[in-house]
């Protein structure tokens, strides 16, 4: 029995969805409620208390790219990771990088104000410039021809940074500074297993709209002492 435990919007689930499905693996999915954690959910990642948890059998993973590495080891069709040693570490690389720095100023650039949304939006221009630079010569996704590994990393890009856009009032995904990203992310959504499992675009609007008027009130409030 496979399970796992994820929420409809986050990325990190996604990508586990996703690379299950181009696996052909059924798995029966569980909603967490992040906002109001289940026992499940603290029983089966007492460390970090997030989804996505992948449950197989007794086995329990933890942490999206983890368990994208476990599920690539454990079941051999549709290989994900590239071949060779060094191909492998790039990936895990450009996966770490675009996790740590182009997700987070992306981020922060929508839900920001002034100067911190100023430096923000430059630091995510300058984030995405190295990944369009990574994405030349290699085909239709970062592995070639077949999407992969990296391209499930980084495929909260296609259908988040967008929404960030229009709420943020911001341009990252320009198409004429990088039109490798643009092809790439087209290719990207096109995919039959993407295109099937894709949150609604309105509802994405939604959430994120709410979430940033919260953080911004948040942060615009006298704190107390």
């Amino acid at each position: 029995m496979i399970k796992l435990v994820g929420f409809w919007l986050s990325p990190f689930v996604l990508r586990v969805s996703w690379a299950l499905k181009l696996k052909g693996v059924e798995y029966e999915y569980i909603e967490e409620d992040i906002f109001n954690k289940s026992p499940l959910l603290l029983e089966l990642n007492p460390v970090h208390k997030k989804v996505p948890v992948l449950v197989h059998g007794h086995n329990v993973i933890v942490e999206s790219l983890v368990i994208l590495e476990y599920i690539d080891e454990t079941w051999k069709q549709y290989p994900l990771l590239p071949q060779e040693p060094c191909d492998r570490a790039n990936a895990r690389f450009w996966a770490k990088f675009a996790e740590e720095k182009l997700l987070k100023n992306s981020w922060t650039a929508m839900c920001s104000q002034g100067e911190e949304k100023k430096l923000c939006l430059q630091s995510a221009l300058e984030d995405l410039e190295k990944i369009e630079g990574e994405l030349k010569g290699k085909g239709k996704y970062f592995g070639g021809e077949n999407l992969g590994y990296l391209d499930l990393a980084l495929g909260w890009i296609t259908y988040l940074v967008p929404v960030w856009e229009d709420i943020g009032s911001i341009t990252i995904l320009d198409p004429v500074k990088f039109p490798c990203t643009t092809a790439w992310m087209k290719n990207f959504l096109n995919h039959p297993v993407i295109k099937e499992d894709l949150p609604p675009r309105d509802e994405t609007d939604f959430y994120f709209r709410t979430r940033r008027e919260e953080i911004i009130a948040l942060v615009g409030s006298p704190s107390k002492g």
